[in-house]
């Protein structure tokens, strides 16, 4: 049993993970913005007014958190990038700090030439801050001093929607996760499941994975 700390669990992402961690039995926080809004996050969940943008919320936090999960959405390009460098920051000066796992964006994977999804000339420009926004929080963590484990994850580029959990899915690094057909497809239910099987079995520390059937 970890103690996991999911800030964003208000939001599509986190509020599946936490709903995995604990109906796996693992004491989960979910720290948010505004506590009132999350009445529909399950039995078990704690719930605290949490910022991962927050040197003092993230100390705080820590404090009795195995593992972080920061699952937040909805903001600028900043958002993430100041996520990352807080977190990064903050626990790095801990005598024994929590690990994190970082949702982050899927355009940061390679196509097959070798080139980022966000920089193809067709990529959605409405997409493009949020893209940039996680691309930065990766270089963060890939630049960051020892002292902080951490796992970045990505979900597929393109195909990626709430649905079934089905408990299955296939792992990769840098490169989507494609089937037979060349599709990468994934729902939050079983990204939530990835993110919680690497709490409980580590296998990517200090890098990053994506998942797909």
């Amino acid at each position: 049993m970890s103690d996991i700390v999911v800030f964003g669990a208000g939001g599509t992402a986190g509020s599946r993970i936490a709903a995995e961690a604990v109906e796996r039995g693992h004491r989960v926080t979910a720290a948010v913005r505004r506590p009132e809004a999350t009445s529909y996050l399950p039995p078990g969940v704690r719930t605290v007014t949490g910022d991962a943008t927050s040197a003092r919320s993230v100390r705080e936090l820590a404090e009795e958190a195995d593992v972080f999960v920061v699952a937040i959405g909805g903001g600028e390009r900043d958002l993430w990038r100041d996520a990352a460098r807080t977190v990064v920051d903050t626990l790095r000066d801990l005598p024994d700090p929590p690990r994190v796992i970082h949702v982050g964006g899927g355009a940061t994977l390679l196509t097959p030439k070798g080139t980022r999804y966000l920089d193809e000339p067709d990529f959605p420009e409405e997409y493009r801050d949020s893209a940039e926004g996680q691309a930065d929080a990766l270089e963060i963590y890939r630049s960051s001093a020892d002292g902080v484990t951490w796992t970045y994850v990505s979900p597929p580029p393109l195909e990626f929607h709430p649905g079934e959990r089905t408990g299955h899915y296939r792992t990769g690094t840098d490169h989507p996760v494609t089937d037979a057909q060349g599709r990468s497809v994934l729902t939050y239910e079983d990204l939530a499941v990835a993110i919680v099987d690497e709490i409980e079995n580590p296998r990517f520390g200090n890098a990053r994975f994506t998942a797909a059937y």
